[in-house]
């Protein structure tokens, strides 16, 4: 049995850690393409690197994120591989092009992170979320909101909740980063005492909206470290914008630097759907600064506060950001990618 995983972005190869690692102990043959769309060393090789993946079966090398380019070059590796099952992760636009290949190809599709909504059609990922759920025909949740959220929307194929790959990898490699990563020292903060952020989004990198993110985040009490996104950078070089002095702006960092630096800030700041789960998970308070979040109960619980691009929010938000006295578990037990591995491992045996 052949499962096609298909990865382009950061968050994508860390869900993918876990992932492959559950499907190779199920028996199962994984053939691994990278799209290309985060090419960056930083973005994207220092994650195969650190997280222990296997080199990608295909690399694209697509270099962009224009969702026809990479369904035509996806489609050409399905035509080759005969899969059972075409994987994907989360709501990217390679997410998009992959669905839209295999399902041009016939060949069915396994969606996690399935049934998450934020509710904001402006946005490109809640669109593309959607659009994949409802060609999938396994549709992998991390929790029993999103099962419900498909529930409603009436989507044809198999819903399983499994829980959330994220909460598998923060587990185990949650301790190897404290034990390897000196990024605090290299970075002169101390424990509890600035605050990490990390803008990337589309709509955030736009001047305007970048440019009030940065004035907020300049009213920190604190330093606020920033790994810039190749395009967050290009932005603020391009256009020029001011960058606070309170603002200092890094390279990217690898998975175990940027999970060391964000267990150990006093708050988190960020437009990041996995950040919002990791802050979670490592007692950290949240900034989200988006209109809106798929991850709700981080919101309602107390635990995350959503700013958008409003420097006055932004600014109070990080002065009075706490974690809540009580924090039950979210988004799984850390065995979300075992029973990914066990689902569909019984839907290739129950195909004809």
């Amino acid at each position: 049995m052949r499962i096609l995983s298909i990865v382009g972005n950061r968050p994508q190869f860390i869900k993918a850690a876990a992932v492959s690692e559950a499907l190779r102990k199920a028996g199962l043959t994984e053939i691994v393409v990278h799209t290309g769309q985060h090419y960056d060393e930083q973005l994207s090789g220092v994650f195969f690197d650190e997280l222990g993946l296997s080199e990608p079966d295909h690399r694209l090398d697509a270099r962009t994120a224009d969702p026809a380019i990479l369904q035509v070059q996806i489609a050409s590796v399905v035509d080759k591989e005969h899969a059972d099952w075409i994987l994907v992760y989360g709501d990217t636009n390679s997410t998009r092009a992959g669905a839209e290949a295999g399902a041009e190809a016939g060949i069915p599709l396994a969606h996690v992170e399935a049934g998450l909504r934020s509710g904001d059609l402006s946005m490109p990922e809640e669109r593309t979320r959607i659009h994949v759920d409802r060609i999938s025909q396994l549709l992998l949740c991390p929790d029993e909101r999103s099962s419900e959220a498909l529930g409603a929307e009436g989507v044809p194929g198999r819903v399983e909740v499994v829980g959330d790959v994220m909460a598998d990898v923060a587990l185990r490699f949650g301790p190897i980063a404290l034990a390897r990563s000196d990024v605090l020292e290299r970075h002169s903060v101390r424990r509890g005492e600035y605050v990490v952020a990390t803008v990337h989004r589309e709509a955030n990198v736009a001047p305007e909206r970048l440019a009030r993110i940065l004035a907020g985040l300049g009213r920190s009490e604190e330093v606020v470290l920033l790994p810039a996104h190749p395009r967050t950078q290009a932005v603020i070089d391009e256009r020029g914008l001011q960058v606070p002095g309170r603002v200092k702006i890094i390279d990217p960092l690898g998975y175990l630097d940027l999970a060391a630096l964000a267990m150990q800030a006093r708050v988190i700041a960020t437009d990041s759907g996995g950040l919002q789960k990791e802050a979670y998970w490592y007692g950290v308070p949240c900034v989200t600064m988006r209109p809106s979040t798929e991850w709700v109960d981080t919101v309602e619980l107390g635990a995350n506060q959503l700013v958008d691009d409003d420097p006055d929010l932004i600014a109070e938000a990080l002065a009075t950001a706490r974690m809540p006295a009580q924090r039950p578990a979210l988004y799984g037990d850390g065995r979300a990618a075992e029973r990914i591995a066990s689902v569909l491992r019984a839907a290739s045996l129950a195909r004809p």
